[in-house]
């Protein structure tokens, strides 16, 4: 795909973070869980069951430290639907490790309205960054994959996949036209974006579709 086209079709994209993380993300950046765990010196078995397995919920990483970092869960990617997804010979195990080295963003709005409405997240609240594609996209190129489906999750069908899912923007199929032959889904960004703020329009609170607030 074209790095202009795909600007075009998607000058915005979206991360939805944990309610209150605004700051120490603007701060510290907007980091992977492999990059929190090398952030936090985590390492050996203690680091493999953030990294290697699969998280039924949110975990803290140093429980009751100034400098813990809480890791979203994973509900929609337990190991056992993922086996059943996997068809490249990616191990769960292999799968989570890779979903864990990326940031992930929506290119569409209508898609983090989808999660925010989610049954396990519709009742929490939610630090919802909005940022400009223009001027991350081009900053980032080398470092972000694009993929056709939401790759963390199994249901209500365990779809097919493998770590082609993930395409480099200049590798992503596309018509003639230059539009993607798959709807692009999601836009990754390997293992951290640090400057992160440089990149921001607006922050929201928000509660399912509802915004609370304008927080940044």
């Amino acid at each position: 795909m074209n790095l202009e086209k795909l600007i075009e079709l998607h000058p915005r994209v979206y991360h939805m973070a944990e309610r209150g993380t605004w700051d120490s993300i603007r701060t510290r950046g907007l980091m992977s869980t492999t990059a929190v765990l090398d952030h936090l010196e985590v390492e050996g078995v203690n680091r493999s069951r953030f990294e290697s397995e699969h998280r039924d919920q949110k975990m803290d990483v140093r429980a009751g430290h100034s400098s813990n970092i809480v890791l979203r869960d994973q509900k929609p990617m337990p190991e056992a639907r993922l086996a059943q997804a996997l068809t490249d010979g990616t191990t769960p195990k292999e799968w989570y490790e890779l979903i864990n080295d990326k940031v992930f963003f929506w290119v569409e709005e209508e898609r983090l309205h989808r999660l925010l409405g989610a049954r396990d997240y519709r009742h929490l609240e939610h630090d919802v960054l909005t940022l400009d594609s223009k001027a991350l996209i081009p900053a980032y190129a080398e470092k972000i994959w694009l993929c056709h489906m939401n790759s963390g999750n199994t249901w209500p069908i365990p779809h097919r996949r493998g770590a082609d899912v993930f395409r480099r923007i200049a590798d992503y199929p596309v018509k003639p036209s230059g539009k993607p032959v798959k709807t692009v889904v999601e836009l990754v960004v390997d293992y951290a974006v640090p400057n992160i703020a440089d990149y921001v329009l607006e922050v929201r609170r928000m509660k399912g579709s509802n915004v609370l607030d304008v927080i940044g």
